[in-house]
């Protein structure tokens, strides 16, 4: 009989994400096409990912 393999990313239950995914949209100014910008960032500073322009 096969083993079934779980994958924890992570650890336990109790602990909390510590890097966040950001995405957005931007625009470049040459073609005027949108791409995504995507980066692992903070918790603490997603806002910061999203602010700058």
């Amino acid at each position: 009989m096969a083993k079934k393999v779980v994958a924890t990313f992570g650890g336990g239950k109790g602990q909390s994400k510590t890097t966040v995914k950001c995405i957005r949209m931007v625009r470049s100014e040459r073609s005027g096409s949108y791409a995504f910008q995507e980066e692992m960032v903070p918790v603490e500073g997603a806002k910061d990912f999203f602010s700058k322009k």
